[in-house]
């Protein structure tokens, strides 16, 4: 199989991104392979204009970025989840440049995804990315997460809620377990510090109506440097519902967590 894809006069290493999907057994078509390419291809032109991402090498992009938010499915309930459940809905919370929800729409068409985002200019970026690859499975969104949180169109609708690099722990459980179902989960994507975001979240899991299922922690290769990343994907299983003072008022989360 030819390893290289040639869009817009750029040639770019398809082989590479298909070595690290294999590391998470996870297989992509052509099609989608491109569809990604397309993504970084965008992400970098509009970084110009507006500030998405720190983060612009090709390589650096895909595992940083692609890789990062495709390695929900190391967990293997969420594994099972997208690729078998029908009408599975997912939302993600502080979506920012579209990670690590993009990835994820591309990876299972299948499967309903919201991407909310507090500022409106990265919710018009989104859409025009939607538009441009030709995304029938998603819709972005504008809001904060403590207004979204008790709009009843989305409070505990959603199978599955991500979120990524938004905020600590505690605060993060506010923003998204009162948009999960009863039996569903939240999956928060972490760095090295979960244990004690864990440990001061425990109250918040708790008074919120979920249980820790899982802490899968693991090293991810920047192949761009070659230096390794320790990420942690905090799996949270919602138990009861959520009381319905929460989400409290936009910032309360953050100012005074639970």
């Amino acid at each position: 199989m030819d390893d290289t894809i040639t869009l817009h006069d750029h040639n770019y290493s398809a082989g590479r991104f298909r070595e690290q999907l294999d590391q998470i057994s996870l297989s992509l078509s052509d099609d989608q392979i491109k569809k990604f390419i397309l993504t970084y291809e965008m992400l970098v032109e509009t970084n110009k204009v507006m500030n998405l991402t720190a983060i612009t090498e090709y390589d650096e992009v895909i595992t940083k970025h692609f890789i990062d938010s495709l390695s929900l499915v190391r967990l293997k309930n969420i594994r099972k989840k997208l690729f078998s459940e029908s009408d599975l809905k997912v939302i993600d919370m502080g979506t920012g440049a579209g990670f690590p929800g993009i990835p994820l729409v591309i990876a299972f068409p299948n499967v309903r995804f919201v991407l909310a985002d507090s500022l409106m200019k990265r919710v018009r970026y989104l859409n025009t990315l939607i538009e441009k690859l030709n995304l029938t499975n998603v819709t972005a969104i504008q809001g904060r997460a403590e207004d979204i949180g008790r709009n009843t169109a989305y409070r505990e609708q959603y199978d599955i809620a991500v979120s990524r690099a938004v905020a600590s722990l505690s605060p993060l459980c506010e923003y998204c377990l009162p948009l999960v179902k009863i039996g569903g989960d939240f999956i928060a994507y972490k760095s090295n510090k979960a244990e004690e975001e864990i440990e001061e979240a425990k109250k918040a899991i708790n008074t919120l109506g979920g249980k820790i299922v899982t802490a899968d922690k693991f090293l991810m290769t920047d192949h761009s440097s070659d230096d390794t990343m320790e990420r942690t994907l905090i799996d949270i299983r919602k138990i009861k519902h959520t009381p319905a003072a929460y989400p409290r008022k936009a910032g309360t989360p953050t100012k005074k967590p639970l």
